[in-house]
């Protein structure tokens, strides 16, 4: 059981839960959940804190379910490229495990220190990073989950060649902990690059030398584009190799650290609306231009991906929604006032699958235990 500060710390929305539970086991959450759902309490599971804001407002909040405490690496295995937690290991912490062995997973999420892996997956948020190695269920290949039943059930595997489960691992990833609390996931991990280089530009075409740079023989692993035209990208490889494309590049070296504070939570991230933009790559600069003017906002030309920042009237973003969806893309808000999410939905126009969304959501929480209300179902 947590302190009343730190319950405080875990309000979502404005709504304070009744009380707090932090088990320090799998087992233990997994008991705690079937406690809560047998007697009708409404539950939120939260890790790093670092993404409350995502989604719609909580129907009901009793219970903040934290994983902190599920705080071990299970296992790593440098010579399989695997390496097994629990989902209350901050990536930092996964992080310094992983870079004595030279190795790394590649998850930059964006208003970080302090995301959980557990966090991170639930809300399926990725970074620059994607450009090269793709969102986390390109590389997580297998989920330990808590069900609402007292089940700890287990999808996939701890060896890259075990594919089985892996639509499972899909499904639980960006589902906002509503099928289930993750307590575990393997990964497949990389190697670290011999070399490491981040170059930086302000082009009078921004949007075009953007182009030139994902045309490189040896494209960057991330590429952002800021709404004040600022360039940014990251290369890894061998010594020789980056400085091959730093020179075809032509742009001014900088150091790594500013994809940190780019990043980093308090850095415009706080601000009192964030909006989550993801179209066609081909679409993101049409939708970015019809912000209004002055919008400060983040984006990877690579990925179709922005972050919109600031403080956004209801009309700006009914009208941001309508040109992402247009184009087939999203515009989610990531955090916002409760005044603000009471008149506009988190999520936007719902998907076409939502039947089988709401099927699913009922085959794993047919009391709808799990933050009722906060996602699409």
């Amino acid at each position: 059981m947590l302190n009343d500060d730190m319950v405080m710390d875990l309000t979502v929305d404005d709504q304070v839960p009744a009380r707090t539970e932090r088990p320090d086991s799998p087992e233990q959450l997994a008991e705690a959940l079937q406690a809560a759902a047998a007697a009708a309490e409404k539950v939120v599971p939260i890790g790093g804190g670092r993404l409350l804001g995502l989604g719609n407002p909580p129907a009901r909040f009793d219970v903040a379910l934290s994983t902190r405490g599920l705080n071990r690496i299970v296992e790593f295995s440098p010579a399989d490229l695997v390496v097994s937690v629990e989902a209350g290991v901050t990536l930092e912490e996964l992080d310094a495990e992983l870079s004595r062995a030279g190795m790394c997973l590649p998850l930059d999420p964006p208003a970080g220190p302090g995301h959980t892996v557990g966090g991170v997956l639930a809300s399926a948020m990725s970074g620059p990073l994607a450009l090269r190695f793709g969102r986390s269920r390109e590389f997580v290949i297998g989920l330990r989950v808590a069900l609402p039943d007292g089940r700890l059930v287990a999808s996939g595997g701890r060896v890259v060649k075990n594919v089985s489960g892996y639509d499972m691992n899909k499904l639980h990833q960006g589902a906002l902990g509503t099928l289930g609390v993750m307590v575990a996931a393997s990964f497949k991990v990389f190697p670290r690059p011999l070399a490491e280089l981040t170059l930086e530009s302000q082009p009078e075409d921004p949007w075009a030398e953007a182009e030139r740079a994902l045309r490189l023989p040896q494209q960057p692993v991330a590429l952002e584009l800021d709404s004040a035209g600022g360039l940014l990208a990251r290369f890894w490889g061998t010594q020789e190799g980056v400085a091959r494309m730093h020179r075809e590049l032509g742009w001014q070296e900088t150091a790594a650290g500013r994809w940190e504070s780019r990043g980093a939570r308090g850095a415009g991230w706080a601000e009192t609306v964030w909006a989550w933009l993801s179209v066609p790559r081909a679409q993101l600069r049409l939708v970015l231009d019809g912000l209004p003017a002055g919008a400060r906002w983040l984006a990877s030309p690579g990925l179709g991906v922005a972050h919109w920042l600031g403080a956004l009237g209801l009309p700006e973003l009914r009208s941001a929604r309508t040109a992402a969806e247009s184009t087939g893309g999203t515009l989610v808000l990531v955090a916002a006032p409760r005044s603000l999410k009471d008149e506009f939905d988190a999520w936007g126009a719902p998907p076409p699958n939502l039947d089988w969304m709401q099927r699913l959501r009922t085959a794993f929480d047919h009391q709808h235990t799990l933050s009722p209300g906060r996602f699409v179902v």
